[in-house]
């Protein structure tokens, strides 16, 4: 779904190879070739300003410095950006805006970080916040057969993680279908990197889901509800501070998901349970 054309940054191509070679040895004492992740720091940059130093899978560099930029509400308008450009032997990614200006009220929207339990570390700043209440998300029904049915497309994916694990998913998805599908070492990187994706295509989230392997905290919940995604998916747990915020901002948060269990912990009035399993017993 997209709305009116908006301007396209210029965005490099210098994505890494996801998965490396190596030896180990196993439970007998014999040596295996197996496949680790990948792990590089990012530093972004606006304007030649550093504004956070992100470690990631590096598979999607690009979506993850706009993803970042656009979730933490430090740039709001994709027209504002030329172009992003990464270079992995400075280990940075620039971003350029049209104005040469960098961020606006730079000082201002940086000064307060909270760092939050996203893998590796993830930050939220003042000005996220500040913006999180701005609207409540519309409420969206569900489909019992229809998370099944969708769990059962993700299982096919995980790629990375089936070579190397270390890595986390994150899909954008509409019904049982997956639109795109992001791991990174981050549960915030992947779920950054599907943003950016999103601004790209100035695509809606008000009839997504979002799903994630990663447990639901109150960053993830953020996220979503940034992006307008109205249901949060994941085969991982809640926290209390996660679960408070969906209560807060009306995200549908469904998780312990595998095969055909799950447990609603938000949203339970928007689900219909057109495919209820026999009980055990």
């Amino acid at each position: 779904m997209t709305d009116q054309k908006q301007n396209k940054p210029s965005l490099s191509q210098a994505g890494l190879t996801p998965t490396h070679a190596v030896s180990a040895t196993d439970q007998y004492g014999e040596l295996r070739d197996v496949r680790v992740a990948g792990e590089s720091p990012l530093t972004l940059k606006v304007d030649d300003r550093e504004v956070v130093t992100l470690m990631t899978l590096g598979t999607h560099p690009e979506l993850l410095a706009l993803g970042y930029l656009r979730n933490q509400r430090l740039i709001d308008n994709l027209d504002e950006i030329k172009s992003v450009t990464v270079d992995w032997q400075r280990e940075a990614v620039d971003v350029i805006t049209n104005s040469g200006s960098g961020i606006s009220n730079w000082q201002e929207k940086l000064a307060n970080r909270t760092v939050t339990t996203g893998c590796g570390q993830g930050t939220v700043f003042s000005c996220t916040l500040d913006k999180l209440y701005a609207e409540r998300l519309e409420q969206k029904p569900i489909m019992q057969s229809s998370i099944y049915a969708l769990l059962a497309n993700i299982s096919k994916h995980n790629e990375i993680y089936k070579q190397a694990g270390g890595v986390h998913g994150c899909a954008l998805c509409e019904g049982d279908q997956i639109l795109n599908f992001v791991e990174d070492v981050g549960r915030h990187n992947a779920a950054d990197a599907i943003s950016g994706a999103m601004w790209l295509d100035n695509m809606s989230g008000a009839n997504k889901i979002f799903y994630t392997t990663g447990r639901l905290t109150s960053e993830m919940v953020m996220k979503v509800a940034l992006m307008g995604i109205p249901i949060l998916l994941s085969r991982s747990g809640v926290t209390q501070m996660g679960l408070d915020l969906a209560r807060d901002l009306g995200v549908s948060m469904i998780a312990r998901a595998k095969g055909k269990a799950f447990l609603i912990y938000n949203g339970v009035e928007n689900m219909t349970f057109d495919q209820s399993p026999s009980k055990p017993g």
